[in-house]
């Protein structure tokens, strides 16, 4: 069971970036169960020969995009606006 819910992740967190969307590391845990994001990237970017972008963002856009599918509630002390993720998406 664990292999095909790795592999369900992995697939929908492939389909949400060849769909031309970024995606965090954030995004990947809470929308689609995929803990670890920079193995898939790696994959897409060897195995694939896709090229993939990436840049910093703060926290407080992708909870944005991750409370348009689920709701997210960081600590009100949290500096959500200083903290900063690597965010990956499908150069085009």
């Amino acid at each position: 069971e664990e292999s095909n819910a790795k592999g369900v992740a992995v697939s929908a967190a492939t389909d949400h970036l060849l769909s031309g969307k970024p995606l965090t590391r954030l995004e990947a845990i809470v929308l689609y169960g995929l803990s670890n994001l920079p193995e898939l990237i790696y994959e897409l970017k060897k195995k694939h020969k896709i090229k993939v972008e990436k840049q910093q963002v703060p926290y407080a856009k992708a909870m944005v995009r991750v409370n348009e599918h689920a709701t997210l509630k960081p600590p009100a002390n949290l500096p959500i606006r200083e903290i900063m993720l690597t965010e990956y998406w499908i150069a085009k």
